[in-house]
């Protein structure tokens, strides 16, 4: 089923998730639901608080589904290991239209849970990098764009009232 991804400033996407406990059906039909969901929107990452669920759960896919051993399912992830540095141009599927580049590490260990709660590690650079850190900045609350300059986030939040005011946000 698509789900309705939520668009900032929607409160979910501001707070933190909370850590999944059970690994039962409603989360393997939450997380089907994201992939399809994700797929839809044509991403290659969507986070649990992006479909109005405030769980630590989120799904990424760098090949938008035409390789199917490349989805990933990551539960309660959290990063242990950052090295090096990308300067690089993101979007987000909860702020449709804006991309813009922000600075993340080049490469990343994370921890996570699979959706049937066993534990594993997997190491990321370049693109995957920088969707495990997007991806888990939503599960911690923290959007895209406050890793901006300054500048360019007061530039993009203008837009986006812009946007609101004239009905197409």
């Amino acid at each position: 089923m698509i789900l309705k991804i939520v668009k900032y400033p929607e409160p979910v996407l501001q707070q933190p998730g909370e850590p999944v406990t059970e690994f039962n059906g409603e989360l393997h039909k939450l997380v089907a639901d994201m992939f399809e969901t994700m797929y839809s929107a044509q991403g290659i990452g969507l986070a649990a608080p992006q479909v109005a669920v405030s769980k630590r759960v989120t799904v990424i896919d760098l090949s938008m589904g035409k390789d199917p051993a490349q989805k990933l399912v990551l539960v309660n992830p959290e990063i242990t290991f950052q090295d090096g540095r990308q300067y690089e141009e993101e979007g987000c599927l909860s702020f449709p239209e804006i991309r813009e580049k922000v600075v993340r590490a080049a490469k990343v260990t994370i921890r996570a849970q699979d959706e049937n709660g066993k534990w594993f590690e997997m190491d990321g650079d370049e693109l995957l990098a920088r969707a495990f850190q997007h991806e888990i900045d939503h599960l911690d609350g923290m959007l895209f764009i406050f890793r901006m300059s300054g500048l360019k986030r007061d530039m993009t939040l203008r837009k986006i009232r812009k946007l609101q005011r004239e009905g197409a946000w």
